[in-house]
């Protein structure tokens, strides 16, 4: 005779594959806030002018802000850094989305911190808009790693 859970009024094994599927679940969950990563690596592109298309009204970044504003003294150096720091920002958004969907919460966690600092050059900045398309991001970033820390991933 199996024993019951009480109150779930399942045996064990159906608790363990419920379990299971539930893990599988917030995985998922996580990869699908990881895919952030690569949205949020995508409008830094239209918003640095790596792209031909040059849309900075939502998406500025708050570092290529301080540049713009306070890089003026390097000279003709000026616009090169503004884009080896833009492609910087991608290259760590990009790879910061493959290792999250491979299931590290660091990576998220690195995220939410990256944003963080940037939130507030934004507010430095007064780039209002910019800084709740950030928000938005550390939300859904903040998602992606609490459903690795429910699915019980250690990494």
């Amino acid at each position: 005779m199996e024993i019951l859970n009480v109150g779930a009024g399942q045996t064990n094994e159906e608790q363990k594959v419920a379990d299971e599927h539930r893990r599988t679940d917030l995985r998922a969950d996580s990869r699908n806030d990881a895919n952030f990563f690569f949205l949020a690596a995508g409008l830094a592109a239209l918003g640095t002018g790596l792209l031909p298309i040059r849309l900075n009204f939502l998406v500025n970044i708050g570092l290529i802000d301080l540049l713009l504003f306070y890089g003026r003294p390097l000279g003709q150096l000026h616009a090169i850094v503004l884009y080896i720091v833009a492609g910087l920002w991608l290259v760590v958004l990009l790879g910061l989305g493959f290792i999250g969907r491979g299931g590290h919460r660091w990576a998220f966690l690195a995220g939410i911190g990256l944003y963080a600092v940037d939130m507030i050059a934004l507010m430095m900045m007064f780039s209002i808009w910019a800084f709740g398309v950030h928000a938005f991001f550390v939300y859904r970033w903040y998602q992606g790693q609490s459903a690795l820390k429910e699915a019980g991933t250690s990494a």
